[in-house]
């Protein structure tokens, strides 16, 4: 896990502590983007945990939910933190499918570790949703603020036992219902083929890269780049490859080499004619999930 700390920018004591978790959760979102450009070329990435994170820390490339994750879940496992995995459905803004846990996201718990705040309790992990958390949360009912984004959790009424995560204002997506039952990876292998693969799928259908950090959140849509803050919205729209690519380098940190030369051309044809789409059907059509 050396390589992986590495690209988190971490070193030194990271012994199993809330402040330790923190940090690694807030480096993992501001260094490791929320992406799903393999899906525009066809050739999505499984779901394996260990293979996500070697493949984040061999690369400068993300990945969504399941990857993202997946791969933190084996780093946090690794240095001590005990650590489960969870299934948790998210409902896209205005979606009219009614609140439930059908696996299009994962998220994981930590038991509380040690805390110089008080007895250890557990906590909320989610480095896999690009509106969501710069940092864990409680895992206790009440509100939380962080940069242009609040979180609200209580129970949720489609599970026992189950938690509701509600994001207001209401941005990307409007909530989560969240399953404590543990999850292993073979749980969302359907749900990532069908996220990954399906021409109506919002990851298939657009370009979908996204940075967090403290005070908001960076988001590349199709062509077009916007900067989310509480001070409001900075668009940027990305008319070239050239400025595409810049973009993708300068905000999200993933070198163009990365692809190869023959799936520079493909990807951004590929970006270009679904950004086309989107465009003529509303770009309200397009939200985010897991």
């Amino acid at each position: 896990m050396r390589k992986y700390l590495e690209r988190l920018g971490l070193d030194g004591n990271l012994t199993p502590t809330v402040e330790n978790l923190r940090r690694i959760h807030r480096a993992h979102v501001e260094k490791i983007p929320y992406e799903t450009l393999d899906f525009q070329l066809g050739r999505a990435p499984g779901i394996n945990p260990a293979e996500s994170a070697e493949r984040l820390a061999n690369s400068s490339r993300g990945g969504y939910c399941f990857h993202l994750n997946g791969a933190l879940a084996q780093l946090l496992t690794a240095l001590g933190y005990q650590v489960r995995t969870h299934r948790a459905g998210v409902q896209k803004v205005d979606e009219p499918v009614p609140p439930g846990i059908n696996g299009n996201h994962m998220v994981l718990t930590v038991a509380g570790p040690p805390s110089p705040d008080g007895p250890g309790g557990g906590l909320l992990v989610d480095v896999g949703l690009g509106f969501a958390f710069h940092e864990p949360l409680p895992l206790r009912a009440g509100r939380a603020e962080q940069g242009a984004f609040g979180y609200e959790l209580g129970p949720s009424s489609v599970e026992a036992g189950a938690w509701r995560l509600d994001h207001r204002p209401l941005r990307g997506f409007a909530g989560a219902d969240i399953s404590l039952a543990p999850a292993r990876p073979e749980d969302f292998a359907e749900e990532h083929v069908r996220l990954s693969t399906a021409p109506d799928s919002d990851f298939v259908r657009l370009a979908r890269v996204q940075r967090r950090d403290a005070d908001g959140t960076d988001l590349l849509l199709g062509c077009v780049l916007t900067r989310i803050t509480v001070a409001g919205d900075e668009r940027t729209g990305l008319d070239t490859a050239t400025d595409w690519f810049d973009a993708l380098w300068s905000t999200f940190g993933i070198h163009p080499d990365e692809f190869g030369a023959e799936g520079r051309d493909r990807l951004w044809g590929t970006v270009r004619a679904g950004h086309e789409e989107w465009r003529r059907s509303g770009p309200e059509a397009v939200t985010a999930t897991g």
